[in-house]
């Protein structure tokens, strides 16, 4: 008999940063790595589904989840090596995000800095591969540590082998329930240099003469601030959808139906629009449908206003993403991971 306390029907309202109703068949919180061996060996027993939790903020949640729901609550950030030059840090799954980009910078170690008021946790950063103002995990992460499901063994991938691309990775694909990440290894440098390749952000902070990564930190803090609502005072999930990413000719036929849709030209020759200019052209920021809508600032947020349901905001999610399409023919991918029965 296991000594981690698994709980039956437990409310996953308060887990999640969208507070949709629904309940976890069978609930745990792991905070070591004796917890997430013991939980992984329970789910193995009895042949139950495991679905993971971090932050929440990037969680549908539609209905009853069967199996067993681990909350990673693991904290624990250690340093692997260090030069004049950089650190290697290995960080618990655990830990919240936006705490260690923080953390780091106090310390001098720089490079999370555009990677600031991120929500969730560390451990669901390579899932995403999150990215933001000019910056991806993938720039920085040089290892990932997991324990796999079926027979619990441990294993550390680098970072090619997490193919890494936007806000995707093998996380998503071929080890998708197969693995539970336990930490991640990141490089970080020792030299202040800001990073403002991005041009809001570069626009920003254009009043200083040589700004660092502590104006760079502060002005993202403030940036995401202005556009993004605070889950708690407002419940959402960020950004719900992707920004599509279409081929040469595609993007053509799509510029030439809206020449003053902003564009972000990659190396492959593709090109990244914006969803939330196409959604905001479309008519939908501020739509609301009972419960649940979109966000009357930024188009690319849906909000739940309480009372609602995980189907009434993938519904409205839905309805968005068939107009885009309809409109532009272009196809939105949603951003969170749906969990439940629902």
């Amino acid at each position: 008999m296991t000594a981690l306390a698994i709980v039956e029907n437990v409310s996953l309202t308060p887990y999640t940063t969208l507070a949709l109703p629904g309940e976890a068949e069978f609930f745990c919180r792991v905070e070591s790595d004796e917890d997430l061996e013991d939980a992984l060996t329970h789910a193995r027993d009895r042949r139950l589904a495991i679905t993971l939790l971090g932050g929440g903020s990037n969680t549908v949640v539609n209905g009853r989840v069967s199996g067993l729901v681990i909350l990673m609550a693991t904290r624990a950030l250690r340093i692997l090596a260090e030069d004049a030059d950089s650190v290697t840090l290995r960080v618990a799954a655990g830990e919240n995000w936006h705490e260690l980009v923080a953390y780091c910078l106090a310390r001098g170690w720089h490079g999370l800095e555009n990677l600031a008021l991120i929500p969730g946790s560390a451990g669901a950063a390579p899932v995403q591969n999150i990215g933001a103002y000019g910056v991806e995990l993938a720039s920085l992460l040089c290892a990932v540590e997991v324990v796999h499901c079926h027979d619990g063994r441990h294993q550390t991938l680098s970072a090619a082998e997490c193919e890494l691309r936007y806000r995707d990775s093998i996380f998503k694909h071929a080890l998708r329930g197969k693995v539970v990440i336990k930490a991640i290894v990141v490089r970080l440098t020792k030299k202040g240099r800001a990073n403002l390749a991005y041009p809001e952000l570069a626009n920003t902070l254009r009043h200083l003469a040589n700004p660092g990564p502590q104006d760079v930190f502060e002005a993202v803090c403030a940036l995401r601030r202005s556009k993004l609502p605070d889950p708690q005072e407002l419940a959402n999930a960020g950004s719900f959808f992707k920004n599509p990413v279409l081929a040469a000719a595609a993007a053509q036929r799509l510029i030439a139906q809206c020449p003053d849709i902003p564009r972000y030209p990659q190396a492959d020759g593709a090109v990244k629009f914006p969803a939330a200019w196409l959604i905001d052209r479309a008519g939908w920021k501020g739509v609301r449908r009972g419960a649940v809508g979109v966000h009357d600032r930024q188009a690319l947020v849906l909000v739940h206003q309480g009372g609602g349901t995980g189907a009434q905001l993938l519904a409205l999610a839905a309805a968005i993403a068939d107009d885009v399409r309809a409109r532009y023919g272009v196809a939105l991918e949603a951003e969170p991971v749906v969990v439940g029965d629902g």
